[in-house]
């Protein structure tokens, strides 16, 4: 069978990317104010009250940190910063949890900005398939983001391990993944950066739980504007966001390009470098033609289709592909 080709790449974000969210970031609704600060500027955030943010309560007396090798490591937030991934345990409830770290010495304005930002859509998420903020905690030196912890790794170190998927178990991921988009498009958030590396299993079973994360390069949107901003990862990002005029709908091209690659193992745009898989995406031919397609159903193969219309005003909207006549999604 295939073998998957993509490489793992965090993509910088372009200048007038992270001026828009910023902009996003000061739009939220506000209910409770406060200042996150690094050497340099202060950033204003506005918190809402549907997530529990301590700002004068020490994190350290309500989560015990298990130390390294326990810890999760560090993500990238934006340009090569770091922030650290850590677990630790509720004093009282016992309860596991993640914690994200940012040193406020460490990063640019910026790079707060756009956490915040990724803050404040997912305080406005509630949803089995989307990552969970929980808590909210800062001191003099670092703030501290507390989510659900999920341990089964990221969708695209399955498909590195296993290749390819069963009609049956992509079925299962994409309509997870749909359930997901769909939410967040009913609450007028684009995520504009899903790919493998943003899905997580919430546990080792690959049959089980994905969460959507990453909401970083998300916004509001209004419906029927289109949205400018070239924003995305190549391989998954769709034609329409290259020309700078899109909406909600890029996330659907960017499902079945995922939908596409559980099911043979390989990319429907690839190329030796970047410019050349986008040139292909701008064009926007793909083929059904490798052996691995020839034992996949014609319904598997005209649901991707609809996923990845060039047109976005005729592509699936997330709630017509979950309704798909062809029952791909409904494989027993």
């Amino acid at each position: 069978m295939g073998q998957l080709c993509v490489e793992k790449r965090k993509q910088k974000q372009s200048e007038d990317n992270i001026s828009e969210l910023n902009q996003q970031t000061q739009n939220q609704p506000q209910t409770q104010e406060s200042q996150f600060k690094n050497p340099n500027q202060t950033v204003q955030v506005q918190l809402l009250d549907s997530v529990n943010t301590h700002q004068n309560q020490s994190i350290h007396d309500v989560y015990k940190f298990l130390s390294p090798p326990l810890g999760l490591g560090k993500v990238i937030l934006i340009a090569g910063a770091f922030a650290e991934l850590r677990k630790g345990v509720h004093k009282v409830l016992g309860t596991t949890r993640a914690i994200k770290i940012i040193s406020k010495s460490e990063v640019t304005n910026e790079e707060v900005s756009r956490v915040l930002h990724e803050v404040e859509i997912l305080k406005q998420l509630d949803h089995p398939n989307i990552v969970k903020i929980l808590e909210i905690y800062q001191d003099s030196q670092k703030i501290f983001i507390v989510t659900e912890l999920y341990t089964g790794g990221e969708l695209f170190d399955a498909i590195v391990e296993f290749q390819h998927f069963s009609e049956k178990d992509a079925a299962n991921l994409i309509k997870q993944l749909l359930l997901g988009l769909n939410y967040c498009h009913q609450h007028n958030i684009v995520h504009r950066d899903i790919k493998p590396e943003n899905i997580m299993f919430e546990s080792q079973d690959k049959r089980g739980t994905i969460k959507i994360i990453d909401f970083g390069s998300s916004r509001m949107f209004e419906p029927h504007k289109k949205m400018s901003f070239k924003i995305g990862t190549p391989y998954y990002i769709a034609p329409e966001v290259l020309q700078r005029k899109y909406n909600e709908k890029c996330d659907i091209w960017s499902c079945g390009v995922i939908a596409y690659i559980l099911l043979c193992g390989n990319p429907p745009f690839d190329g030796d470098t970047s410019d050349i898989v986008l040139e292909k995406i701008k064009q926007g031919k793909y083929e059904f033609k490798s052996e691995e397609w020839d034992i996949i159903t014609e319904e598997a193969k005209d649901f991707i289709s609809k996923l990845m219309e060039m047109d976005p005003n005729k592509r699936y909207t997330a709630e017509q592909a979950l309704n798909h006549p062809l029952d791909f999604l409904r494989i027993e």
